[in-house]
């Protein structure tokens, strides 16, 4: 977002209580930005923002508008792109990708009984179905919100991708890598629960579109693409579902909790149902 007064680029902008504008941090206080508001007035404080996650600082709210400036911005595109290669390498990592690179398996890691997935591929792999599905998920989020005419940005949390990272060589990934932030001055619950599930169900329909992948594949590489697609975004669905603060499945929960209901339960039959295929 933009300073109202000097219109310098800012990451985690401040509002003025008492005009309601937008400031950097060197401009935030009312005298610095020669504020119009009146000043002998009790300011109105502005409610802290909604977010889908609260992995990290929130950024400072802002007030809803008709129009963005911008579908995204340039700190928004960035932070997008890091995490999800970090996201990324996690699930190529919790495929035994760089187990199989140290112990010199000549650079597949994965056969048949006619060929072999190669590192290159496999990496490819995990970035498509873990791009389609994180991005995606995401992107959800924001577009929900901005209908409802509220400001979303998505913002990379470092520690969520450092601990993906991690817990992805024991095989379990913990998949927070960021959050969609969203500012708005009254949203409401059912609003909140809709943004929520949006994330999901986004989730499940680029689940659907692998399952062809996976059925009518022809190789290794379209077999394993489509599984994994179908695979990673069940698990992500599901993992967001989980009714715990601050992930999407407590917003959905305390709005509704027979559509949370209604999503979470087959959503968990289908992930079983993928984890004994896996593992048969």
């Amino acid at each position: 977002m933009k300073c109202d007064f000097c219109g310098a680029e800012e990451t985690l902008p401040f509002i003025c209580n008492y005009c309601g504008g937008t400031y950097c941090g060197d401009h935030r206080l009312p005298e610095a930005h020669q504020c119009k508001g009146d000043l002998n007035q009790k300011r109105t404080i502005v409610p802290p923002p909604q977010t889908t996650f609260s992995w990290q600082t929130p950024v400072q709210p802002q007030y809803p508008t008709s129009r963005q400036e911008k579908v995204f911005s340039g700190i928004e595109v960035r932070d997008i792109i890091i995490a999800w290669a970090g996201l990324g390498l996690a699930f190529f990592m919790a495929m035994d990708g760089v187990t199989n690179i140290l112990s010199g398996t000549g650079g597949s890691v994965i056969c048949d009984s006619t060929s072999c997935l190669s590192l290159l591929e496999l990496i490819a792999i995990a970035l498509a179905t873990v791009g389609s599905g994180f991005v995606l998920h995401e992107l959800s989020h924001k577009f929900i919100a901005q209908r409802y005419g509220y400001w979303a940005e998505f913002r990379m949390w470092r520690f969520g991708l450092v601990l993906a990272l991690i817990t992805s060589a024991i095989g379990f990934i913990f998949a927070a890598p960021g959050a969609t932030y969203i500012s708005g001055a009254s949203i409401t619950r059912e609003e909140n629960g809709k943004i929520s599930l949006a994330g999901p169900l986004t989730n499940v329909a680029v689940a659907a579109i692998f399952l062809p992948v996976w059925l009518l594949s022809d190789s290794l590489f379209t077999f394993f693409l489509g599984f994994e697609g179908m695979y990673i975004n069940i698990f992500l669905a599901l993992f967001n579902l989980l009714p715990i603060m601050p992930l999407d499945g407590a917003k959905v929960f305390g709005w509704s909790k027979t559509r949370w209901v209604a999503v979470f339960v087959p959503l968990a039959a289908v992930f079983l149902l993928l984890i004994r295929f896996q593992f048969s």
